[in-house]
């Protein structure tokens, strides 16, 4: 399976595009590694770039921008709010898909050797790339910034992993590392003060804040400053003034958002605010967030106002950016700021991308594909939907208040089933076109004719299964529209009804494309097995069926 790293390289440059973009250009030169992101701010005077890759491809691409950028950046010069101390100020490496962090900690560690080595520059390891726990925070390799550089790299303590020992004034130093995934979050208050964005900022972050008492810094036993932690676990965080939008930030680094999600931290970040005099007014995400970061956040939002979070993907984002107001200060683009978005072949999705008529004159052209299967999918879908609308219009019903949680769950049943069918819309007619492709391959020797056949009956094994599992999805579905039907806003009973036959039809249909393609299959006892399967989901569809009809049509009346 193919091995994924993310790479966020953070370049000491803002503001002139032209910079940024022949670093980019670098990233873009390597075959095999996707730019997504490039986040320049202007009063940070720093680009953060965000990339995904195979490893060896990512190592490649991170060397080459390490290297343009400390041909072009010039950090004697450079000033700009965020700590910093290099032209490439850190690169760390975060594993997506198929790897482990002691992997990507290993990948990190040979991209930190090469650049000391081939650039002359020096480098720090941190997080799981750096063997040594005293020295692999951020913040302390980082302490005393470029300006401070010069004095504490000479100090034995402070020799590079990497790199010669010398302060390099035009390049400065780079911090390699592996680490989890990082969201870097601002969150916007109505005030220009920093030192009041700073004190919001100690209240939450997990570092906290040095004790005092009467103004003095209080000791511990061994002479070290004692700390009074943050409310916030995971969570770094500083203020800062931002002349671009003319408002202090709650600079935000939320390192593990298992532990504290984004919209814990708006939350506490509104807590702590209004507890000092202030109001957040909106937030800002630099970089990328993971898909459920977002439907998290959204779900919480709902569940805060009493309401369903059994809706679409789309509706509980926009729930999620209105809330948090990260579109206060530029527009929020989730096919821009979303990770799996940017990851997402849109040719995957090709049919469910489609309008209503465009699917169904896709469906009615020459064109064997779509088909049965497709639709027997799409129609699968279409009925579960019609009961997650029942559960959506139930949960908000006249006196019906106290039952919004249980129609909740019910209507995420709902989009699940609904999701899960949606994409095997696509995932049938890619089956149905396998098949095509490998009885196109070339059958003129022996060996020619082993890899056709073989690759025939893969296909079609493929072509089974995916119509099984649509079998097996809508039947599922009939859960829910039963519930709907028996205990859902009686006046919507008939959508319920209208759902019934959709989702038997789904399963009858799909079963003939299991049935048909099946014909062709070579393993018999696999074949058998299959439609033995199939021939109960379809009995217990019918019954299922014919249930929920009665419950309808009794309570229809007429």
């Amino acid at each position: 399976m193919q091995q994924l790293i993310e790479c966020v390289p953070n370049f000491s440059e803002g503001n002139d595009l032209a910079v940024i973009k022949q670093i980019t250009d670098q990233i873009e030169s390597v075959e095999g590694v996707r730019l997504l992101n490039v986040d320049p701010g202007k009063a940070t005077n720093r680009t953060v770039v965000t990339m995904v890759g195979e490893p060896k491809a990512i190592i490649e691409a991170a060397f080459r921008a390490i290297k343009k950028a400390g041909e072009l950046i010039d950090m004697s010069k450079h000033t700009g709010e965020h700590p910093r101390m290099g032209a490439t100020d850190v690169c760390p490496l975060i594993p997506i898909a198929n790897i482990t962090m002691e992997e990507t900690a290993l990948y990190a560690q040979q991209l930190a050797k090469r650049v000391g080595a081939e650039l002359n520059l020096p480098v720090y390891l941190y997080e799981a790339a750096q063997p040594k726990k005293e020295r692999s925070n951020l913040s302390v390799i980082r302490a005393g910034e470029y300006e401070g550089f010069s004095k504490k790299i000479l100090l034995p303590e402070w020799k590079p992993d990497f790199g010669p020992a010398m302060f390099d004034s035009k390049r400065g130093a780079t911090v390699i590392g592996a680490r989890d995934f990082l969201v870097a979050y601002n969150v916007n208050l109505n005030t220009t003060s920093t030192r009041r964005a700073n004190a919001i900022a100690f209240d939450i972050r997990e570092a906290g804040r040095v004790k005092k008492i009467d103004g003095k810094v209080v000791n511990d036993e061994k002479g070290k400053p004692l700390s009074i932690p943050g409310s916030l676990k995971s969570v770094k965080a500083i203020g800062w003034f931002i002349e671009e939008y003319g408002i202090a930030q709650i600079s935000i680094n939320l390192t593990n958002i298992n532990i504290t999600p984004v919209h814990i931290a708006f939350d506490e970040a509104c807590k702590k605010a209004t507890e000092r005099g202030m109001r957040v007014t909106g937030s800002e995400l630099v970089g990328l967030i993971p898909l459920k970061a977002m439907t998290d956040a959204g779900k919480y939002f709902l569940q805060k106002q009493q309401r369903s979070t059994g809706v679409s993907e789309k509706e509980l984002i926009k729930i999620a950016v209105k809330s948090m107001g990260l579109d206060e200060l530029t527009p929020f683009k989730p096919e821009e700021r979303i990770i799996e978005y940017m990851l997402r072949n849109n040719a995957d999705d090709k049919l469910i991308s489609m309008s209503l008529a465009d699917f169904t004159d896709e469906t009615a052209s020459e064109s064997p594909a779509p088909g049965g299967g497709s639709i027997a999918a799409y129609i699968g879908s279409l009925g579960v939907s019609l009961a997650t609308m029942v559960a959506n219009l139930s949960s908000h019903k006249a006196g019906w208040d106290d039952r919004w949680e249980e129609f909740s769950e019910w209507a995420e049943k709902g989009q699940y089933y609904k999701n899960q069918l949606l994409k095997l819309v696509d995932e049938d007619t890619r089956a149905f076109n396998k098949i095509m492709t490998a009885f196109g391959l070339p059958k003129g020797n022996e060996e020619e004719k082993i890899n056709r056949t073989k690759a025939i009956q893969e296909a079609t094994r493929n072509a089974i299964d995916v119509p099984l599992k649509v079998m097996q999805m809508a039947y599922e579905s009939l859960e829910v529209i039963k519930a709907m039907a028996t205990i859902g806003n009686p006046n919507s009973v008939s959508d319920a009804g209208v759902g019934a036959l959709c989702a038997r039809s789904a399963v009858m249909g799909a079963f003939m494309n299991v049935r048909i393609n099946a014909v062709d299959y070579s393993d018999k006892e696999y074949v058998a097995a299959v439609i033995k399967r199939g021939t109960e989901l379809e009995g217990n569809a019918i019954n299922a069926e014919k249930e929920i009809l009665t419950i309808v049509n009794g309570k229809i009346g007429i």
